[in-house]
């Protein structure tokens, strides 16, 4: 006789703590969503738990170090041209002279 789905469902809780899982939930936003969709379709895989899970996985495998790199925060660069650094320093010093003024 086939279980009804009551019984599927408690089964399927005993095994969810059997097992220890641990529901996790996290929200992307479009960029990072689009990444991990590109990554699911150079793999073939359809389930987003399965890619999470394959991520985790391969950069555990890396070990400490090399797994670092897999996981680091990108950060943005901020470089100031020449031009932009004069245009600040010129800034500030009329600034500075404004207050020397208002001073005296």
């Amino acid at each position: 006789m086939a279980k009804t789905g009551q019984e599927r469902s408690a089964k399927a809780a005993l095994k969810r703590i059997e097992y220890d899982e641990k529901e996790l939930r996290h929200r992307l936003r479009l960029g990072a969503r689009q990444k991990l969709e590109e990554l699911m379709a150079w793999n073939d895989i359809e389930e987003i738990s399965e890619a999470i899970q394959n991520l985790i996985l391969n950069a555990h495998a890396l070990g400490p170090s090399l797994s670092y790199q897999a996981i680091e925060c990108p950060r943005h660069k901020i470089t100031v041209s020449e031009n932009v650094a004069l245009m600040i320093q010129a800034a500030g010093q009329r600034k500075a002279s404004q207050l020397d003024v208002e001073e005296t």
